[in-house]
């Protein structure tokens, strides 16, 4: 029967032995109150939630896998039960802004987390990873209102963050997508609406209220080399409404 052990060991001797990561949590303001004892105490309780949750799941994810039907997406059995155990817990604000309800643990801690999960079951970990991705980038560029209004939710896993950063046509080449943000009075009209997403809406799978995308879509001219990504409610009453909008 496959097993999953949480490296816990390899994690330490990386972690405090080759980067010494509590000298340069000291030395930091907003991380100076994690020691070495608390960083060793969270990786034993994370080790165990990804061995007796997750990797548990893991076989029956892969062979159950999601069905879609009558435009609803069904995830795996005990995805929805343990996503909730996940945000409950205060994993989904790991290492979120403590302004906006975040923990505010240090990256190179929670990156140890991701890797467990990523090992254990990576078919529930991307879900959570896209959450994680779109709050980091409204805390780094949105505006303060943009902050309240959704990094508080997200951290909470009340709603969730995913992408659409390619079209059907497209793969990897992103010069060819057709998706165009333009501007009017409000925010940017995504026309026509990417087509391709990352994964996170589904009917059964968590306590989400709402889903949050992130389109990446060309602009007039004068359009930067880089594709804008904006903020969109998987709620819109259609495709190409905008409400707000953050560009990276």
């Amino acid at each position: 029967m496959a097993t999953y052990k949480a490296p816990l060991e390899d994690m330490r001797f990386v972690l405090n032995d080759v980067f010494e990561a509590d000298k340069l949590w000291a030395s930091m303001s907003a991380t100076a109150e994690v020691t070495r004892d608390l960083s060793d105490a969270i990786l034993d309780e994370a080790g165990k939630m990804v061995e007796n949750l997750l990797f548990p799941l893991n076989r029956e994810g892969d062979e159950q896998g999601c069905h879609f039907d009558n435009g609803a997406v069904t995830t795996p059995e005990g995805f929805k039960e343990a996503f909730k155990t996940y945000a409950e817990n205060g994993w989904s604000a790991f290492s979120g802004n403590p302004e906006f309800g975040g923990q505010g643990m240090p990256k190179s801690l929670a990156v140890l987390f991701e890797e467990m999960m990523h090992s254990a079951n990576s078919s529930f970990a991307l879900y959570p990873a896209l959450t994680n991705g779109a709050t980091l980038c409204l805390d780094a560029h949105a505006s303060e209102e943009l902050k309240q209004a959704y990094l508080p939710k997200l951290y909470s896993g009340e709603w969730s963050g995913t992408m659409c950063l390619t079209e059907p046509h497209c793969g990897t080449d992103l010069g060819i997508m057709r998706s165009k943000a333009v501007p009017n009075t409000t925010a940017p009209t995504i026309s026509p609406a990417p087509k391709s997403s990352s994964p996170a809406v589904s009917t059964t799978w968590w306590t989400t209220s709402s889903t949050w995308y992130w389109p990446s879509c060309r602009t007039p001219p004068p359009a930067p080399r880089a594709f804008p990504c904006s903020w969109c409610p998987s709620s819109c009453p259609t495709p190409t409404a905008m409400p707000v909008s953050v560009t990276a």
